[in-house]
């Protein structure tokens, strides 16, 4: 295995996760009340998972928490008072703003993508891309660096918020995400990205016990996309700057399931004719409570397969082959697992 020698403020580390969990806890009840007064209320639907009408702007206080543990880190890190991260902030209001005005009026996804689009431009204009150049990435595809960036900012912002349909998923599995990111970052990577990751970590967890099932708010629009774009630009400034590839696997592994998830829908609804945004019951949340499971074991199950491809995510790193043959067997076994147990769920269903 390989590292480079990074100094790291681990005290900072540590305040950016603690800092950002505290004020978290403390706002969300705040941020359901704001939800509340501005008419930011999920009603009932059809392939929704509440009987009744429930709050859904509650990651105003993910926001809020995560943006001031950072104004709070601005103090003791000069990365953070540059360029790429006025770019960062700037991008994320826009997300933020975007997610705020869909919580209250439900916009058409057009315009959404558009909007995220703009985000995505700034940060990249403002030096934060995905740079193809070393080994194994021919420098011709140095060309195509801007285009993908963008397509990786915007896909994990949606990628999140379409997991975003069960109590506690969305917050617990990026809570996951990037507490993995932060390991792989002090491994591997940047101090600003493992502050970025730290704070995400904490802001998530701060939020998980007002959303656990069952919830009393959700994040809606406005936490789930902003969750997504942090992991994105995270993970772009954070992990094996000079292997392009191999930061890329190791990420999507990190981030296997909300990833996997909009993968596999938008495949299925194009092959049936649908547009990929359009909304069903189709993601594998659905699929499993559909199946029996509770909201509760489908959001523990969910956990856990997060859990082990983050530590994938890890034996990559290492780039140890016996470990990363170990890590994917595990994959697999895990997959398999989850795919039987809901076969015998679902035909107990059929047989009562």
């Amino acid at each position: 295995m390989y590292y480079e020698y990074i100094d790291h403020d681990w005290l900072l580390y540590i305040m950016s996760f603690a800092v950002s969990f505290g004020i978290v806890l403390f706002l969300t009840p705040w941020a359901r009340k704001v939800s509340i007064r501005l008419g930011a209320i999920d009603k009932p639907k059809p392939r929704g998972m509440h009987k009744t009408p429930i709050p859904r702007m509650g990651g105003l206080a993910i926001v809020l928490g995560f943006m001031a543990t950072m104004g709070l880190a601005m103090i003791f890190m000069e990365d953070l008072r540059t360029l790429q991260f006025a770019g960062f902030l700037t991008g994320g209001l826009i997300i933020v703003g975007l997610g705020m005005l869909d919580d209250i009026y439900q916009l058409k996804p057009g315009l959404k993508f558009a909007v995220q689009i703009i985000a995505a431009l700034v940060v990249v204009f403002t030096d934060t891309r995905i740079d193809f150049i070393g080994w194994p990435i021919p420098e011709v595809f140095t060309t195509f660096s801007i285009p993908i960036t963008i397509l990786w900012i915007v896909g994990m912002v949606n990628a999140v918020n379409f997991i975003d349909g069960v109590d506690g998923l969305a917050a617990g599995v990026t809570s996951i995400a990037a507490l993995f990111l932060t390991i792989l970052c002090i491994m591997t990577g940047s101090p600003l990205a493992v502050v970025f990751a730290a704070a995400l970590a904490g802001s998530c967890l701060g939020f998980l016990p007002r959303n656990f099932s069952p919830a009393d708010v959700i994040m809606g629009d406005t936490g789930s996309t902003f969750l997504g774009y942090v992991l994105a630009v995270s993970s772009i400034i954070g992990v094996y700057k000079s292997y392009a590839l191999l930061s890329i696997v190791i990420v999507a592994f990190a981030l296997a399931l909300p990833i996997m998830d909009t993968f596999f829908v938008a495949i299925r609804r194009i092959l049936s004719g649908k547009a990929p945004w359009k909304p069903d019951r189709g993601h594998l949340h659905h699929k499993l409570i559909d199946r029996g499971f509770s909201q509760k074991q489908t959001v523990i199950i969910l956990y856990v397969v997060s859990i082990l491809s983050g530590g994938v995510a890890i034996v990559i790193a290492v780039r140890d082959i016996t470990a990363v043959i170990v890590g994917l067997v595990a994959l697999f076994v895990m997959f398999s697992i989850i795919y039987a147990y809901r076969k015998r769920v679902g035909n107990n269903g059929k047989s009562e």
